[in-house]
This record gives C-alpha cells, structure tokens and sequence, in this order.
C-alpha cells in the first residue's frame, strides 16, 4: 500500500510539473518559426507540425528517462540570496564548486538549454533533417521552460506556501483558457553570440517574477471560499477539483499580463536560438537536409555536409 502511495504521489507531482502544458509549449514552438529569416523560413514551416507536435516530447521523456527531469528547472533560491552572483555560469566551474550530484539535484536547466543547442549546432552542419527536428523542438521546449517563473523557485509548485497547484494554474490553465487571444508578434530574431549567457538571462528574468507569481496567488485565494476557488469534476468514477473559470480568469488578471509577454518572449528567445544554430553552423542550404536513410549512406562516402550560404 505504501509503495502505491508512493508511485501515485510521484505521478501527481509529475503531471503537476509538467512544463507549460502541452497546449502552451506546441503554441510557443509553432510562432517561433515565423521569426526566422526566408533562408531557414521554408525549411522550418514544411516541418511546423513535426516541430510543433515533438515540442512535448521532452516532457513525455520524465516518465522513462530518470536523467531528464532535472532538465527543466534550477531551483535558484537554493543558491542562497544572491545566486546570480553564487554560482558560476559555466557548467564545469559549477560542478568544481557545488559537485555534479548538487547540480543534479537542483536543477540544471540553462546548462540543458546551452547542450541542445550545440546539439542543434551539429545537427545542422551534418545536414541530417530528424536530428535538426528533434533538437530544434527539444532546445525549444528547454527555453520555453526557462521562461516559466515557477521554473526557477524550490517552491515551484507552492507546496511551502499553502498554494499546492499554482504550477498547472500559471502555466496549463491560464494558457489553454486565454492564450487564443494573445498578440504573438515578437519581431526580428537576432543572432546570441553567447548562448550559456543568454540562457542564465531568461532564468534570471523569470526569477525575478517568482514572488508576484505567489504574492498575487495568496492575496486573491484570501478573496475565495474553497468552493469558489474550485469546481468538482468526476471521470472515470473518481471526483477531483480543479481550478474554477472564475478563479482562473480573475488570477490572470491580477498578472496584468504576464504570460501572454513570458510566451513571446520564449517565441523570440527560441526564434533567435534556432537561427544562431543556423548561423554558428556555418549557414547550411537547409533544403538541402537529408534524411536518416540518405545521412547514414552517405556517410560512408564522407559527403554528408549540405553546402552553405556565403554573403
């Protein structure tokens, strides 16, 4: 019985953290490839739907892949009161000073971003289409992340605040109710001559977001009785609560914003990702992209890499 307690509890805690919610990050990664230049526009709209479905993927991984989690959060408030300034930016000086096994456990999220990127990197330069696809949708899941502010706090869920259940409220009810109506133009991509840095920067912005996030929860729950805040459901024989509408709307209002500039500020953060990839890779011909079956026949001939762009 214990270990049934045990695995629901786990289970409970993962749908709860389940990032942006599939709804938000297939949003997020479907507008970022209308922020691309003509010369990777093409290649990236005939692949949008593979994009924009493989956007979740990572998310799904948690369930058999125990390395991923700690992927999509740092908890920066463990670093003491001035993290920024506590821990070192580059992963290998990080590990000397806190051990891997430290990091590991509270989170590793702009370290995951600047990997996926390399990943991305390479993929490009080697011309093979389902790994530009794969990484292109994993870095832009990663980054999506990093704009989440619950994905920066120890508390990311509220469950040392008397708010357990603010993550799916922040980041899966408010988008699936209001996100239709947000503007998702975000203008010109621009080219990040330091991606670790870049990534420490959109952490640092969403941190600086964590104690509104939880302030204007706590306030508006002191305005709601239980049985306002919440709607009973019953599926499948079992009655649950979720978020009542009227709740939900009135705490996005209290935001005054606040997902709908976190969603554009992914989609240009991830826009602007892909293309440094692009740029860092040496400009490839992407149509010229090849498939699994043609990259692993060519590659024993060595002629694999697609031509490039010059200016």
């Amino acid at each position: 019985m214990l270990k049934f307690i045990r695995y629901s509890f786990l289970i409970v805690v993962i749908l709860f953290f389940c990032s942006w919610g599939f709804h938000a990050h297939r949003t997020i990664n479907k507008n970022a490839v209308y922020v691309l230049p003509s010369e990777m526009n093409s290649f990236f709209l005939n692949h949008i739907n593979e994009i924009e479905e493989r956007s979740v993927l990572a998310d799904k991984r948690r369930y058999s892949d125990s390395t991923e989690a700690c992927k999509h959060y740092i908890d920066v408030d463990l670093y003491g009161v001035s993290p920024f300034d506590s821990v070192p930016y580059h992963w290998f000086k990080a590990k000397e000073k806190y051990s891997e096994d430290t990091l590991i456990s509270r989170g590793i999220l702009p370290w995951a971003i600047y990997w996926e990127y390399k990943n991305l990197v390479s993929a490009m330069d080697s011309g093979c289409v389902e790994n530009v696809i794969k990484h292109a949708a994993d870095l832009g899941h990663y980054v999506a992340d990093a704009c989440v502010p619950l994905h920066t706090t120890f508390n990311y869920n509220g469950q040392f605040t008397n708010q357990r259940g603010i993550h799916s409220l922040w980041e899966t009810s408010i988008p699936k109710s209001f996100s239709g109506d947000y503007d998702y133009y975000v203008g010109k991509y621009v080219y990040l001559p330091d991606p670790l840095d870049f990534s420490w920067g959109l952490i640092k912005e969403s941190f600086a977001l964590v104690d509104s996030t939880l302030t204007l929860e706590r306030k508006l729950t002191e305005d709601y009785s239980k049985d306002g805040k919440y709607r009973f459901k019953s599926k499948n024989g079992k009655i649950g609560h979720q978020y009542a509408y009227a709740f939900v709307s009135d705490y996005h209002s209290l935001l005054d914003g606040m997902l709908e500039r976190r969603m554009q500020r992914a989609i240009f953060a991830i826009g602007s990702f892909w293309y440094s990839a692009w740029v860092d890779a040496g400009k490839p011909e992407l149509k010229e992209l090849r498939s699994v079956e043609e990259f692993n026949k060519l590659n024993k001939t060595g002629d694999v890499s697609p031509k490039r762009i010059h200016e």
